[in-house]
């Protein structure tokens, strides 16, 4: 038998959600403005995104990497956006091979190109496999925006453009990710849509 308040708990859960995405309106939406400007301006210099993340942040680099291949909400041409955590057999060759540690250097040497930007989405922003991603991306030429958590972890210096969730809950900080990816994606989809604006 249920014990707990299942309402009053969800209820508790969405107004700590809104009261975080309040307190980030206000320190992050100049961050995810500028981190907006560089996925416009790699789109239009011909660069790729290119996104990398572990566990629940792999499920949402996937998710958006599909929203700028596929469409968010307006008619447009199809963005190059790559997600490196796609395809199981890629992964845990490199794991296997090369260690888990360099996933994803494996892929950013594969696709990256001087030019294309490189997402990593990061709660703790201390995985081995990121900071070397990064590592990488830097030594090819490849600017690096990180979505990461109130401290950052070693992963914030190494990137041109962290934008960090002041929280260390990782429900909220995957969350809050995945909003500002959403604001992004829409800003990106309303700069190359063929759709007129609603007026």
């Amino acid at each position: 038998m249920m014990r707990v308040d299942a309402v009053g708990a969800v209820t508790a859960q969405l107004e700590d959600l809104s009261r975080m995405a309040v307190r980030c309106a206000d320190v992050l939406a100049e961050p995810a403005g500028r981190y907006a400007r560089l996925v416009i301006d790699t789109f239009e210099r011909g660069g790729r995104l290119l996104f990398c993340g572990n566990g629940g942040s792999a499920a949402t680099v996937e998710h958006i990497a599909t929203e700028y291949v596929i469409r968010l909400k307006r008619q447009r041409e199809p963005l190059p956006a790559i997600a490196l955590t796609a395809g199981s057999a890629q992964l845990t060759a490199a794991a296997n091979d090369f260690g888990y540690e360099r996933v994803f250097v494996r892929a950013v040497r594969a696709f990256g190109r001087p030019g294309d930007l490189l997402v990593l989405h990061s709660t703790s922003g201390d995985s081995a496999n990121l900071l070397a991603a990064a590592g990488e991306a830097a030594s090819l030429r490849i600017a690096t925006v990180a979505l990461l958590g109130e401290t950052g972890g070693q992963l914030a210096p190494l990137v041109d453009l962290p934008i960090q969730v002041p929280s260390t809950d990782t429900a909220r900080i995957q969350e809050i990710h995945l909003a500002i990816e959403h604001a992004v994606a829409d800003i990106v989809d309303s700069h190359f849509s063929d759709e007129p604006e609603p007026k």
